[in-house]
């Protein structure tokens, strides 16, 4: 059968696939459009099983707020190459699939791509026409009643950041914006954790035995170790908790002296109930 370029251009628009694939798609297919798709999601779903055990560390994260900001999604999404992460089809998927949880809130990955073939078709489609491996590495929902959600994706979608504020109903719009810039600190300074109390034990344990062996090193009474593992801890503690940390804006706050101002102001009681930093990769180191 006579395959012509009419043919092989209009399978090309509807997929997206290159001119070669779409022609032998629709030469195997015998110049049935619906078949030559199957074949080429079949192809999407060959390069997955090819490039199973290809490391899949670059890509996007993408995050989607709700107009109320009540409600927010971070989402990571991998492929092979940094060259695919900036193409059109990739940015599409990305955004698909952030807008997919963003809508039915499915509780994992899996939940999410059996109860929406049209996005696995989209990502097997897509992994068809770049010829790498793609997979949608792990996503988070967070949800407030009375407060914010707020989000940052720094240049170049490879870091996001969403921080969930609890606590008043009042001066949203003004602690949207603080909470912008307190994502923005969450994505340069990195912190642990919000709080010292979520900091775990063992970590602390460990802290201190480092600090009192680096002082008995040198030479520090063993009477005296105690005190200075404490001061350092505090150290750690403005280093590492995200409210004691110096803020990046004004390095004569932290950012709690922000949330201290902003509660006086309104009368209010917000506080940061957590962060969701995903830079891309880490979940895989």
């Amino acid at each position: 059968m006579q395959i012509t370029a009419s043919q092989v251009n209009e399978l090309r628009q509807k997929t997206g696939a290159g001119m070669m694939d779409c022609k032998k798609a629709l030469t195997e297919a015998e110049g049935n459009f619906e078949k030559a798709i199957d074949i080429l999601r079949k192809k999407g779903a060959a390069v997955a099983a090819k490039r199973a055990e290809k490391s899949a560390n670059e890509g996007l994260v993408v995050i989607k707020i709700s107009e109320d900001r009540k409600m927010g999604v971070i989402a990571e999404i991998n492929c092979e190459t940094d060259f695919v992460a900036k193409s059109d089809d990739f940015i599409k998927l990305a955004d698909s699939v952030a807008q997919t949880v963003f809508s039915q809130l499915p509780g994992n990955k899996d939940e999410l791509l059996a109860n929406n073939l049209s996005l696995k078709n989209l990502v097997n489609d897509v992994m068809g026409k770049v010829g790498e491996k793609i997979e949608i590495s792990r996503f988070a929902i967070e949800k407030v009643s009375e407060g914010v959600v707020v989000g940052y994706v720094h240049l170049g979608s490879k870091l996001g950041v969403l921080v969930k504020f609890e606590g008043t109903t009042v001066g949203l719009d003004e602690l949207a914006e603080i909470g912008k810039d307190i994502a923005m600190q969450v994505a340069a300074m990195k912190p642990l954790c919000v709080y010292q109390d979520e900091v775990p034990k063992d970590l602390i344990e460990k802290e201190i035995d480092i600090y009192k062996e680096i002082a008995r090193k040198e030479g520090k009474p063993e009477a005296i170790l105690e005190k200075i593992a404490t001061g350092k801890l505090n150290k750690f503690y403005q280093e590492n908790c995200l409210v004691e940390q110096a803020f990046i804006k004004d390095n004569t706050k932290t950012v709690n002296d922000l949330l201290k101002e902003f509660n006086s102001k309104y009368g209010s009681n917000a506080k940061i109930v957590l962060f969701r930093r995903f830079h891309l990769g880490d979940e895989k180191k």
